[in-house]
């Protein structure tokens, strides 16, 4: 365990740790889990960081958990929301799940352990539950958490369904503490309230010592929240974001977060991050393409990182329109479509109005063509055509 957290250090994952000193000191290869809900068909680049965890845990001979929040997310996690999740179907949930477990497959080997929480909430009898539970959480402690105390001071509401959340999740620490022998909770420092409860609880309810590790929410340079662009979320499932995509969202890291980015998201080894970080001006781009690669690795295979990497190497360096963009069918080109509109069609701009704007500032090219006029029409029977957003995002539309 020593390892572990001396890894969690040099490369940047830890922030928090209940007892540091008594995990180091943990005989054996120890077991671990992270808690995921299950709100969507896939995970987001925000929760790589914890996944990295997981899979460092195992390479280094610890026991990785993927909890899954079959039964947590009809609730809903509070933290860091302002309003309530929309309630989700059992079919919904199951669903998301199945999808989610693919992204899991890539990063860790198997046999590797995924659990539902719903396996052990949904036969909870509330009244015993509450008897036996409730009495281990104070209203007073409650309300001292970032979780509920942020939502509060932004006069946000927060529902008692919401509230019982924190109570569910430090549960979740017992019950995998009894049933596979896990001694440590790992997850972002949103979650450290949460963490804490399950610890405070398995140790009065199993008398077992138990322990919490959080790595700092990751934001770029310029402060953005991991995991978002301008188009939307950064998919971890290949079927909501291209490789190409995900290739070219590390190839666009800040120059800042070169050298963090490729300690969290990568495997180099140390002493060649520190080199890659060390090259200034304008030579930092072959530094952001080794990131790209190595993270596209990772979750799609080598192969798929290679063929993004060769096919931007032809579309910006060689301005050619490369098989690997993204390609999405447009069945109005046949009829003709406004400029504005099929940029929006195409995922480049979020709106028409937002289109409007790119086509009128001179942002978007047909064919590396620029086309500043909005009301132009597009009309294409057969074939296909290069739309371009700037000098970094591309995308081949055909008429079907």
């Amino acid at each position: 365990m020593k390892e572990f957290l001396q890894v969690m250090k040099e490369r940047g994952y830890l922030h928090q740790c209940t007892d540091e000193e008594g995990l180091a000191k943990s005989p054996g290869p120890v077991t671990a889990y992270v808690g995921y809900d299950c709100t969507a068909p896939s995970l987001h680049v925000g929760s790589l960081v914890s996944i990295m965890m997981l899979r460092w845990l195992q390479k280094l001979g610890g026991k990785p958990i993927v909890l899954m929040g079959g039964g947590t997310t009809k609730i809903g996690d509070p933290s860091g929301k302002d309003t309530s999740r929309q309630v989700l179907t059992a079919e919904t949930i199951a669903s998301n799940m199945a999808s989610i477990r693919t992204v899991f497959a890539k990063f860790l080997a198997e046999p590797f352990e995924m659990v539902n929480n719903a396996d052990w909430l949904e036969k909870l009898n509330y009244i015993d539950f509450l008897r036996d539970f409730g009495p281990h959480f104070t209203i007073n402690r409650m309300m001292t958490f970032d979780s509920v105390k942020l939502r509060l001071d932004r006069e946000q509401p927060l529902t008692f369904l919401e509230f019982n959340y924190m109570i569910l999740q430090a549960y979740d620490f017992l019950e995998l503490s009894k049933r596979n022998g896990c001694t440590l909770q790992m997850g972002g420092s949103d979650q450290w309230g949460n963490i804490v409860n399950g610890i405070e609880l398995t140790r009065k309810k199993a008398q077992r010592e138990v322990f919490g590790l959080t790595t700092a929410l990751i934001t770029t340079a310029s402060g953005a929240k991991m995991g978002k662009t301008a188009d939307g979320a950064v998919w971890l499932n290949a079927d909501q974001f291209k490789p190409y995509d995900y290739w070219q969202y590390w190839r666009n890291t800040e120059d800042a977060d070169v050298e963090k980015f490729l300690k969290l998201f990568t495997e180099l080894p140390l002493d060649e991050v520190k080199r890659l970080a060390a090259i200034k001006g304008q030579e930092i781009n072959e530094a952001k393409k080794v990131l790209a690669t190595e993270a596209t690795a990772l979750l799609h295979g080598r192969e798929a990182a290679l063929a993004a990497a060769a096919t931007a190497q032809a579309t910006f360096e060689q301005g050619a329109t490369a098989e690997g963009l993204p390609t999405i069918v447009v069945p109005e080109l046949k009829e003709g479509i406004a400029l504005f509109a099929l940029v929006a069609k195409a995922g480049l701009a979020e709106s028409n109005s937002k289109g409007r704007e790119l086509v009128r500032g001179k942002g978007v090219k047909l064919d590396d063509v620029v086309q500043a006029d909005e009301k132009y029409v597009v009309k294409l029977e057969s074939g296909q055509l290069k739309v371009s957003a700037g000098k970094k995002r591309h995308v081949i539309v055909k008429p079907g």
